[in-house]
């Protein structure tokens, strides 16, 4: 008998996590994983398989993404800082949720639905589910996702998401159910996305990490570093690369105090 799973925080984000209890969870031996890899060719093989030998932050969405009448975000591409490749969303939530995902330096690759995972439910009857998000981590593991609507998870999402947490912790990966980040969150990152193209700093980002080793509002350290038309693009990227550090959970203006963030986590100059 599968026993049941017991109360367990998922992994922190930038939203609410879901906690996933009182469910039976399947076999994660007997999960099928089904993707369409970047030539176009479908595959259907054993999760654990899957998960172990095959990239699959390099395949393509295996369900399409429908423009459905009332929704204000229509499919589009993501162009990912992360791996300079662009990434194919379905909906305002998921490109959130790629946005924040772009910014982790944790994260190495991303994918908007590239796994569908498939098992046998109560009285044999086939189940599948498509987490919205994948994301490669810098240790070499993965990470699913799926975003909660604006009312929460559904029952749906709940029921299967408890069977795709024990499939994904099976094969040494995350799982995480997430809802959307605060308002200034959003805007923030939003904003600092517009300059996460490597061509903000064509001058790299040693002196204004130098600039900023003691904390300074960012308007002092702008003016410090010379032309401030030339300056703000720079240190714009510089704190979304996490070069910089500022609150982003209060509105970003020029006098939020900001410092150099340390080299020992994932900053790369």
């Amino acid at each position: 008998m599968i026993p049941l799973t017991k109360k367990k925080e998922l992994l922190p984000s930038a939203g609410d996590s879901l906690p996933l209890y009182g469910f039976r969870r399947v076999d994660p031996a007997l999960v099928e994983a089904r993707f369409v890899d970047e030539f176009g060719q479908e595959h259907q093989i054993p999760w654990l398989q899957a998960a172990a030998e095959n990239r699959l932050e390099e395949c393509v969405p295996v369900q399409r993404f429908p423009v459905l009448k009332g929704r204000r975000v229509a499919p589009g591409w993501w162009w990912a800082a992360t791996s300079g490749r662009h990434v194919h969303y379905g909906f305002g939530a998921m490109q959130t949720q790629v946005m924040l995902l772009d910014r982790d330096p944790q994260v190495t690759a991303l994918a908007c639905r590239p796994v569908e995972l498939m098992w046998r439910g109560r009285g044999g009857k086939a189940v599948s589910h498509a987490p919205h998000l994948m994301a490669r981590l810098a240790d070499g593991s993965g990470v699913l996702i799926d975003c909660a609507g604006a009312r929460g998870a559904g029952r749906r999402l709940i029921q299967r998401a408890v069977h795709v947490e024990a499939a994904a912790e099976a094969a040494g990966w995350h799982y995480r159910v997430v809802g959307a980040p605060t308002a200034a969150v959003d805007a923030n990152v939003r904003w600092l996305a517009g300059y996460r193209h490597p061509r903000c700093a064509p001058g790299g980002l040693s002196s204004i990490s130098e600039c900023f080793r003691f904390p300074r509002p960012l308007v002092e350290g702008v003016r410090l570093l010379g032309d401030p038309i030339a300056v703000w693009p720079a240190v714009f990227h510089a704190l979304w690369r996490g070069v910089l550090s500022a609150a982003l959970d209060r509105p970003l203006h020029e006098r939020v105090l900001t410092v150099s963030a340390p080299l020992g986590a994932g900053v790369h100059l």
